[in-house]
């Protein structure tokens, strides 16, 4: 990697300033739809059942294709990132997903729903990747895992606010209003966040040294605010590497481990969280209480990303994810025993830190780890891959949540997601490296 510029060393020891925050808050407000997009599903499909608008089956496929669309805009997004530019890219799915939210809400029937939800699906897998990535390369390391966790709060609070608008507007006015929103916001905040730079990390690793310096400059004369800015330290030489070398030791390691942790993150999420309103339909309360029962849960989601944005720069990734693991087994054992509709205090507490510990995982796994993993020339294309991976598992995971639940009940699912969790803990012990407090030019050389 050429080191004219020095992008990586020069925004690594800027001071916190607006523009960080700016960065910040502009990438976070498109991230939030995205969120509040992800977790729509479950108040509209439990509302569009009840309602005889669709049926349990295609229930499933309006998930499962979902998730098509966002395994195919994962790999997607990593490969045009990665060529044409951060920039580009997370300003056109934000366009894809806004206007098919839109579209949905004026879906004549469950098979038009399902086909605009595709679509969204593929802007939704692009603004995952696309969103982490490029905040990666802006924050120092100091408190990069505390700006990606938040990040992730901020994903995550669109399940609290999905399942609160859901409360307050599905029982008295449908589920279409849920995409209307989703829509109209998605496309207020494409249009704010055309002034977002380039990376000049990744226009340095394009070598396109006189734009990466002349970028570097106005954020260097914006985060100093008329004062000196503390001296560069230049790091050694990091040779580049290909796409190629992802199929190769070290790389294929970190690989392997990015990829099991998403499959994990995202079974758990997709496969267990948002089905939530429909296990409490299934234990006979009604579409109010259901929806009562998932705002109180939904609100141990914010902890859990709280939890883990101090977690992963006080304690490491590592321990971290291995410890919300060891919790998310034990409190989902115990939540698998008791039945919502007769131990309703149990089935809250407990459900409450197992929200918690799924959700540290999540914002550190999402946010803060899988990015991390890679350099800079193949980061998104990595992470895209890595993505690929986790949602391609939810593709499936609905169908075999529904035949788990036909079979067994809600214990079946629940040890389907503890025998993810266990290899989860192997993986990232065995394999995983610690990023904390380390510039991500020394992550990428080092093993």
């Amino acid at each position: 990697m050429a080191h004219a510029v020095n992008a990586g060393a020069r925004l690594d020891r800027l001071p916190i300033s607006g523009f960080h925050y700016r960065i910040f808050w502009l990438v976070g407000a498109g991230m939030f739809f995205d969120g509040y997009d992800l977790y729509v599903a479950g108040g509209v499909l439990a509302s569009a059942i009840q309602t005889k608008f669709s049926t349990l089956p295609q229930n499933l496929q309006f998930i499962s294709l979902t998730f098509v669309g966002m395994t195919l805009g994962s790999l997607i997004t990593g490969f045009v990132g990665d060529r044409f530019g951060r920039r580009f890219t997370y300003q056109i799915n934000l366009l894809i997903f806004g206007l098919a939210s839109l579209a949905a809400a004026f879906a004549q029937d469950m098979t038009q729903l399902i086909l605009c939800r595709f679509v969204q699906g593929l802007g939704l897998g692009a603004e995952i990747v696309v969103g982490y990535s490029t905040m990666t390369e802006f924050v120092p390391p100091k408190t990069r895992g505390r700006w990606l966790s938040m990040m992730a709060f901020i994903v995550v609070a669109g399940f609290p606010a999905t399942a609160l608008l859901g409360y307050l507007i599905i029982p008295s006015f449908g589920w279409r209003p849920m995409f209307v929103i989703a829509g109209l916001g998605s496309l207020i905040v494409w249009y704010l966040r055309k002034n977002l730079p380039e990376s000049p990390r990744w226009l340095e690793a394009q070598g396109r040294a006189g734009e990466a310096e002349r970028l570097m400059r106005e954020i260097e004369r914006e985060a100093a605010g008329g004062k000196p800015l503390p001296a560069v330290v230049v790091p050694a030489a990091v040779p580049q590497v290909a796409a190629a070398d992802l199929v190769k030791p070290p790389l294929l390691r970190r690989l392997v481990v990015g990829c099991w942790v998403l499959i994990s993150i995202n079974t758990l999420i997709f496969g267990f969280v948002l089905f939530l309103p429909q296990f409490f339909l299934r234990q006979g309360l009604t579409i109010a209480n259901s929806l009562a029962y998932t705002v109180v849960l939904s609100a141990a989601s914010l902890v859990g990303c709280a939890l883990g944005a101090y977690g992963s720069d006080a304690v490491g990734r590592r321990a971290s994810i291995i410890a919300a693991s060891i919790v998310t087994i034990v409190a989902g054992h115990i939540y698998a025993r008791f039945d919502a509709a007769s131990d309703a205090a149990v089935v809250l507490t407990v459900g409450f830190i197992l929200i918690v510990a799924i959700y540290v995982q999540t914002a550190i796994l999402y946010g803060v780890y899988t990015p991390e993993l890679f350099p800079t020339e193949i980061r998104l294309r990595a992470n895209g891959i890595c993505n690929m991976f986790g949602r391609g598992a939810t593709v499936v995971s609905p169908f075999i949540v529904g035949s788990l639940m036909a079979s067994s009940g809600l214990p079946g699912v629940i040890w389907l997601m503890i025998g993810l969790v266990v290899v989860q803990i192997l993986v990232v012990w065995a394999w995983g490296v610690e990023p904390r407090n380390r510039a991500l030019e020394d992550v990428a050389a080092k093993a």
